[in-house]
């Protein structure tokens, strides 16, 4: 029982892929490799997953890992010319011996400090020199936090500009019982339309066709509702203006290799996102993104799923 209850612990994972397992000693973890600086899992107290990764999912290098938090960096798709979302995903992390100091308001030990640093391979795809820090945290709730922070290390007085996202991966019930609470009424560039602008309608998303949209200006709290499972997941950000919205339904889950046909049907992205104004930075100036994830028994009322709690409180 003691060595479940360490709250850092590295381990050997898919293919012999290094990685580290955090623990909370309410029973909550998180996986994350140092491939990609990839988070894989996130499971409560009650070890209940809640992030999709695909069953198909090659854990093969240059491959990058299909689920979990991918991260997109220095380019989020096909926003630019290098390789779709970037190469962050693609390279192999290490960790950050003389990480920052973390404004902390909670005594968790469970969490780890990562850092991606340019090869000379990288810098002939992308020529600028930087520092990625990644900080991911179980707290005490089982809330999952990611913090990165990016800062220009170029020597030659070059800016560098970037988009990003965390491409995160939840695992759902059953796609069309979900709903996605806090985008109403807001702008969103459509991927599927020449990311043409239009404005968002209606109460709440809901899913019955492919959705890949960009929602521009989000409000900082994000909530996604899961009528079967009876649980909400919300998703807070700062730093990250946009919020993409993704699920490949049947023809697109069909033509991805990694990814199983019927998966569509269990999983939905919503990634905390900055892609419409890109980040730049001078040398010596840093930028700073986090995520928190956590997950909440739902409130039911009248037979529907009560998101107003959730959204307006903290």
């Amino acid at each position: 029982m003691s060595s479940e209850r360490v709250p850092v612990e590295l381990s050997k994972g898919v293919n012999g892929l290094e990685k580290i397992i955090l623990r909370e000693t309410r029973g909550s973890s998180a996986e994350v490799y140092f491939y990609g600086g990839h988070v894989t899992s996130w499971k409560n107290e009650h070890g209940e997953e809640l992030l999709f990764v695909s069953s198909k999912a090659l854990f093969k290098p240059p491959k990058a890992i299909r689920g979990g938090i991918p991260i997109c960096f220095p380019q989020f798709s096909n926003h630019g010319p290098l390789e779709p979302h970037g190469f962050a995903r693609n390279k192999l992390w290490s960790i950050d011996t003389d990480p920052p100091a973390f404004p902390t308001n909670s005594s968790s030990k469970a969490y780890i400090d990562l850092i991606l640093k340019p090869s000379e391979e990288d810098m002939k795809i992308w020529p600028h020199s930087y520092e990625f820090r990644l900080r991911v945290a179980l707290g005490p709730g089982g809330d999952l936090m990611l913090t990165s922070r990016i800062r220009n290390t170029n020597t030659d007085g070059k800016p560098f500009t970037f988009t990003f996202a965390y491409h995160t991966y939840f695992s759902v019930s059953d796609i069309s019982e979900v709903r996605v609470e806090g985008l109403e009424t807001l702008d969103y560039l459509d991927n599927l339309l020449n990311k043409q602008r239009f404005t968002e309608q209606g109460d709440a998303i809901t899913f019955e066709a492919e959705v890949d949209k960009i929602y521009l200006s989000t409000p900082t709290k994000i909530a996604i509702l899961d009528h079967e499972k009876k649980r909400t997941l919300v998703l807070r950000k700062d730093g990250l203006p946009d919020a993409v919205v993704w699920n490949p339904w049947d023809k697109k889950a069909k033509a991805m290799a990694d990814f199983g046909d019927d998966e569509y049907k269990h999983m939905l992205c919503v990634e905390a996102a900055a892609i419409e104004k890109p980040i730049t930075l001078k040398p010596g100036e840093e930028w700073r993104g986090r995520q928190e994830l956590s997950a909440v028994p739902s409130s039911y009322c009248s037979g529907q799923l009560d998101p107003r709690r959730v959204l307006q409180g903290s």
